[in-house]
């Protein structure tokens, strides 16, 4: 018994020693092995064209945005087309009641024939006379007298004719037609309303669309900032090409261009209008919508750095840049403005090819190694 006690005691001492032996050798192995660090995704920076966003609330106009009036005051007889819709240049509109006007005309044209007759006479008294007047058998006062009275017949005939067009202008003017084609505006008179030249509102306004403004203003230092740009004082510059923001959000599919400001500063505001031009073949686009002008200034060799690869303190920017040996230091950064996703750095706080963590921030600090993994969407960040 005692014999047996003492060889499992000694099997059981050697296989402890062996037990100690492997994890003796592993140990060894691990420490032989070299601290790689921690696989965090890095991307090296680089150059590439940038744009900072500046947006201004804008309203919308058609390029010929006309308000129609009636000419003649009457009843309103007729409405010919309905809110919304299109209409060519010269069709008609609204009737005015032609009664009245039309009873004008036709006396007008009642006296151009009496004044007529009026000139058929005297020049018939004139030819009358002629013999008389050439054998010297009346006098030439007589003769003078009935030569006034035929001028006088022709004045008075001139006069009406020009009465008789003026009648026939306002009883043209009883049918109002588009003097563009474009859209209609809200028509807020109704068949049987009265309509004077005097009203203070119109029957409607038509706004040709084809092409559209977009008025909008911005402060005097950035007119002053944009007018500079454009001389290309500065390395960046504001564009004149700008895009507009819809009231849904989505950008308009057609860009527009500056092409016009209002010329003075408003006192009260410290502001300008400036004008936008914008095509619109769609007719997409109508007057009286609103929408936000997109500005943008272009930086040409920017070093652009993702929002989510920065952290905060305070009111202060850091990331974590990688030296040689892939060890992280956190570093401060001026930022000069967005870009979609990105910040625009300084060339101050950051330089082309160096390589930068982008994410896993939180499990970093200055002086832990990192081993960096690369992704192919991590190697640009352009829009």
């Amino acid at each position: 018994m005692k014999n047996y006690t003492y060889k499992s005691l000694s099997v059981y001492g050697s296989m402890m020693m062996a037990v100690m032996l492997f994890t003796t050798f592993i140990s060894c192995k691990e420490e032989e092995k070299p601290d790689e660090g921690l696989p965090l995704p890095v991307m090296a920076l680089k150059e590439q064209n940038a744009a900072k966003g500046f947006e201004y609330i804008g309203s919308i106009e058609g390029v010929e945005t006309v308000e129609i009036r009636p000419q003649v005051d009457g009843i309103l007889e007729e409405i010919y087309v309905d809110e919304g819709d299109f209409v060519e240049k010269d069709q008609p509109l609204f009737k005015v009641n032609s009664q009245p006007y039309m009873e004008d005309y036709k006396n007008a044209m009642a006296n151009v024939a009496l004044e007529r007759a009026k000139v058929e006479k005297a020049k018939s008294d004139l030819e009358r006379l002629q013999p008389l007047i050439d054998n010297e058998v009346i006098s030439e006062v007589r003769k003078k007298s009935v030569e006034a009275d035929y001028q006088v017949a022709k004045s008075s005939l001139e006069r009406a004719q020009a009465q008789a067009a003026n009648m026939r202008i306002n009883l043209d003017f009883t049918t109002i037609k588009a003097p563009v084609s474009g859209f209609i505006g809200r028509i807020p008179k109704s068949p049987g309303n009265v309509v004077k030249q005097t009203d203070s509102e119109p029957l409607t306004v038509l706004s040709k669309v084809d092409n559209i403004y977009v008025y909008f203003s911005m402060s005097e230092s950035d007119y002053l900032y944009y007018e500079r740009s454009k001389n290309d004082t500065l390395s960046n510059k504001m564009n004149s090409k700008v895009k507009l923001v819809l009231a849904d959000g989505s950008i308009y599919e057609h860009p527009g261009r500056v092409d016009a400001n209002s010329g003075q500063i408003d006192k009260t505001t410290g502001s300008i209008t400036l004008r936008a031009r914008f095509n619109n073949p769609d007719t997409l686009l109508r007057s009286g919508n609103t929408g936000k002008v997109l500005m943008e200034e272009l930086y040409p060799k920017a070093i652009l750095v993702p929002q989510r690869s920065t952290t905060y303190i305070q009111d202060k920017k850091f990331v974590f840049v990688l030296d040689e040996n892939n060890i992280a230091h956190r570093r401060e950064i001026e930022t000069e403005g967005r870009s979609g996703d990105n910040y625009i750095v300084s060339r101050e706080s950051l330089s082309p090819d160096e390589r930068i963590v982008v994410s896993g921030l939180d499990k970093l600090a200055t002086g832990i190694k990192v081993k960096p993994i690369k992704r192919g969407r991590l190697l640009s960040t352009s829009n």
